[in-house]
């Protein structure tokens, strides 16, 4: 590979990494409110609450599969450059929330531990891709 593709693809990889980003801040940003309303949710708030924090995470759950599909990308990117071993994040395990509608304080309480679980997963994933893309950009001057 010459030296002007490989900066290329790096700077292809660095732009996909980027996209992951801007969709994992956007679906940490949906987590965190989800966990706000969730909070109301578990002191009393009522429907109304309840209804808002379930929008509020399906909005999450949609940033997460966008945030999914740029991840797969930017893996797909890094690929393409010798000397970068895969990402290693789980695009496949962020939320899975199959008991939303269930109602009741224990209910309440296992949806917010699932929302701290994606918060975390979502955490790590953007250092991992900051710190993926702080290489690539020092690779890109080499």
């Amino acid at each position: 590979m010459t030296e002007e593709r490989r900066r290329q693809e790096i700077n292809e990889a660095v732009r996909a990494g980027e996209k992951a980003l801007v969709s994992l801040r956007a679906a940490q940003s949906k987590l965190a409110s989800a966990r706000n309303w969730g909070i109301w949710d578990m002191l009393g708030g009522g429907l109304i609450t309840s209804m808002i924090k379930h929008s509020r995470i399906e909005d999450a759950s949609s940033c997460l599969e966008s945030a999914r599909t740029d991840l797969k990308i930017f893996q797909r990117e890094l690929k393409d450059i010798s000397d970068f071993s895969e990402l290693g994040i789980d695009v496949g395990g962020f939320l899975s929330f199959a008991d939303l509608f269930l109602d009741g304080i224990i209910a309440d309480w296992m949806v917010q531990r699932k929302i701290d679980e994606a918060i975390k997963q979502v955490d790590s994933g953007i250092m991992r891709v900051e710190s993926m893309i702080s290489r690539l950009k020092a690779r890109r001057g080499v």
